[in-house]
């Protein structure tokens, strides 16, 4: 199948699919799994990101020609498991410090210039993302695969993803003075809300 570039389509066509992420409407966190005493408890800790925005080109009559950039704030990431005030502030801490470094990297980047996308059935659709994601400095691949929903004026987009921690030199980190460990991978959970840009 050939790919089509936005540049390439018409403009109204190009204006008609143009889609904008409502954050508010959004859902996306992170989950880390844990090694060591405390995780015989189940403790693993998740992460809530509570600032990103983006946008996704996506025409129904040109597939080919989908595409999606997304960008989160780093300083945005917050432990949302219940645990007492005083362990979610030094988990964030050392999240932001030590792991993220926030000061030096403030966000995190995915871009994806062009999408394989499938139709299901009617508005349901299979979207395939083998887009590029910066974090921490580094850059890789990171394909991920999203179903997606049109509904009118707006898309629902979701899915799961993992990576590993280290692919983006970032710190292993360990809380409760070595009770709790973070494993390398992390698995992120998206459900992802768009609206149409008038």
């Amino acid at each position: 199948m050939a790919e089509i570039s936005t540049a390439e389509a018409e403009p109204s066509k190009a204006e008609a699919g143009l889609y904008v992420i409502n954050g508010r409407s959004s859902r996306f966190t992170v989950r880390a799994t844990a090694s060591g005493l405390l995780a015989a408890m189940g403790h693993n800790p998740t992460i809530n990101i509570g600032d990103f925005s983006g946008e996704v080109k996506f025409d129904p009559e040109k597939l080919e020609a989908s595409s999606f950039r997304l960008t989160i704030k780093t300083s945005s990431l917050g432990v949302q498991d219940d645990i007492s005030d005083k362990d979610r502030r030094e988990m964030e801490r050392l999240m932001n410090k030590d792991v993220l470094e926030t000061a030096k990297f403030p966000e995190i980047l995915y871009v994806a210039p062009a999408i394989a996308v499938t139709n299901m059935t009617g508005m349901l659709y299979s979207a395939m993302l083998n887009g590029e994601l910066t974090m921490h400095g580094v850059t890789r691949g990171q394909p991920i695969t999203a179903r997606v929903v049109m509904l009118g004026s707006m898309l629902r987009a979701s899915g799961d993803f993992s990576l590993d921690q280290t692919d983006y030199n970032l710190k292993l980190v360990s809380f409760a003075g070595g009770a709790l460990k973070l494993k390398d991978e992390l698995k992120f959970s998206f459900e992802i809300v768009a609206r149409k840009q008038e």
